[in-house]
């Protein structure tokens, strides 16, 4: 390496390559880089350097405009999970007055259940055969079968299809975020906090659009005229609408850019060339310097942690599920983060799955029994979500909150405002707590969201991700069974909810790791 050369890659904070581990040491610690979330010494030496040398290489090229595009791609994934969220439970109260069904939760429950499978689904498949097919196909499985499901004839087939569009966004909670960190420069991945305003996003124009086709074209709840498709088109409406909206997003994944595999997963397949490859054409593309070299991973030996010995058996499974508690700190990170995805799955679908019965309760108490002002209410707390994971992308990189208190704000703050919610008394309060509430959960769920993948090792990512996000689910299936049994128009779901809130915060104190300004593995 010249001179310059070397000058130039110590002056963005990257050691010398052919200085660092060209050789792996057979004794001793191996050279893992400063600010490394944790080491991989006692678990896969050969692993651990390697992934030192990408994690430089990636710091090195820096962000580019291919990292710019994931953000808006990967955000549109974001997006459809909430928004599809929001059809389903914006909808059902008006598809079940026009074809009342047994069981009125069962499309909820169907809804979450889709969600469980593909978050499993996509999770373990992302860790085993790649990133890149979930990425370009889950959101088309979603646009197909939310637009066909405004054609539904009957509550069965509603609930079928929006449960099938379900199951292809499950996988995207699960990998937007993986795939987008194992891109990112260690000094931008605080971008993965505000990546889900994409979130609010998704619920603001669900809640927009429902604003404009639920308030004018659906038929009067209290059963006084019957339900038809003359006077209730307007759920079909909504999904008509939606549902093109993903299919335009899908087909612009696949346009827009061509997505190429994660250098990290390539690397955890051993795939050592690919790597390479992948970093110089990224590299050349926008005229940054890669200083990796296919002598350099080769020289760390060969990985043996990552995979079992045949990649199509139970066993891949066992080894993802087995990297994550591959030491004690990894056990107790993998424990509390999984536990907390349950909490907040329950207080966040308590909250806003019936944010609608619980809205118009309060509205008709304060005097605001219009659907219009009901549905105004609605569109305005959703476009509330925006400014959380913004407030939460400030607030992690700042080292008096780093991404443990910056959560542990998110949640005790969301507390304060659940209970604080039960003494409304008038419209302006409805709606001023309602917007608070909705701001200060998604500084948690944001930030939650980032922590998540960034302490977890790349080999198992996929698996440890979308094990959290199955729980998410699983407990929202929890808060749909709490919504057939009980009223969701009375307060005792907000009680619940700040009490859930607050064991979040406390287990947010309590994580092992802190992620800020460390580099992912």
């Amino acid at each position: 390496m010249s001179t310059a050369m070397a000058i130039e890659s110590d002056s963005v904070g990257i050691s010398n390559p052919q200085d660092v581990g060209d050789q792996v040491p057979t004794k001793g610690p191996i050279p893992t880089g400063p600010g490394d979330v944790m080491s991989l010494d006692n678990v896969d030496r050969a692993l651990s350097a390697k992934m030192h040398h990408v994690n430089d290489a990636i710091d090195t090229i820096g962000f580019t405009h291919y990292h710019t595009k994931l953000f808006f791609l990967n955000g549109f994934g974001y997006g459809v999970d909430s928004l599809l969220l929001f059809l389903m439970s914006i909808s059902a109260e008006q598809v079940v007055a026009q074809y009342p069904p047994k069981f009125t939760r069962g499309a909820q429950l169907g809804f979450y259940l889709a969600l469980l499978v593909g978050a499993l689904f996509w999770g373990s498949t992302a860790d085993v055969i790649g990133r890149k097919w979930a990425f370009n196909f889950s959101l088309l499985i979603s646009a197909i079968f939310s637009t066909v499901a405004g054609a539904a004839p009957n509550y069965p087939v509603w609930a079928s299809f929006v449960a099938l569009s379900a199951f292809g966004s499950g996988g995207n909670l699960v990998l937007d975020t993986t795939v987008f960190l194992e891109y990112l420069p260690s000094n931008k991945q605080w971008l993965l906090t505000l990546l889900a305003g994409w979130w609010g996003v998704g619920q603001t124009v669900a809640g927009l659009v429902a604003w404009g086709f639920m308030a004018n074209y659906s038929c009067p709840s209290d059963g006084s005229v019957p339900c038809t498709n003359v006077n209730n088109m307007g759920w079909r409406y909504l999904f008509y609408t939606c549902g093109a909206l993903v299919f335009v997003l899908s087909v612009a994944r696949v346009l827009v850019i061509r997505f190429h595999e994660t250098p990290k997963f390539l690397l955890c397949q051993g795939k050592d060339e690919d790597v390479i490859k992948t970093l110089r054409n990224l590299a050349e593309r926008y005229n940054r310097p890669c200083y990796l070299t296919l002598e350099q991973l080769q020289a760390c030996g060969q990985i043996q942690s990552a995979h079992a010995n045949q990649k199509a058996s139970l066993s891949e499974v066992g080894v993802h599920i087995k990297g994550l508690f591959a030491t004690r700190t990894m056990a107790l990170s993998t424990s509390l983060v999984w536990l907390s995805w349950a909490l907040i799955g329950l207080g966040y679908a308590l909250y806003y799955v019936y944010l609608p019965e619980y809205l118009a309760s309060r509205d008709a108490s304060t005097g605001e029994s219009s659907s219009y002002i009901t549905w105004r209410n609605y569109a305005i707390t959703n476009l509330c979500a925006v400014p959380g994971p913004i407030i939460a992308g400030f607030m992690c990189e700042m080292p008096i909150f780093g991404r443990k208190r910056t959560m542990a704000f998110g949640a005790f703050a969301t507390m304060t405002f659940f209970f604080g919610y039960t003494s409304v008394r008038t419209s302006a309060e409805n709606l001023g707590f309602s917007c608070a509430i909705s701001v200060t959960i998604n500084i948690y769920y944001a930030t939650l969201y980032a922590y998540t993948v960034e302490i977890l090792p790349s080999a198992h990512r996929g698996t440890g991700n979308g094990v959290a996000v199955a729980l998410n689910r699983l407990m929202g299936m929890v808060s749909a069974l709490i919504g057939a049994f009980t009223s969701t128009s009375s307060s005792v779901p907000i009680y619940v909810c700040a009490g859930l809130l607050g064991m979040c915060g406390i287990l947010a104190v309590f994580f092992p790791l802190e992620s800020r300004g460390r580099r992912s593995i």
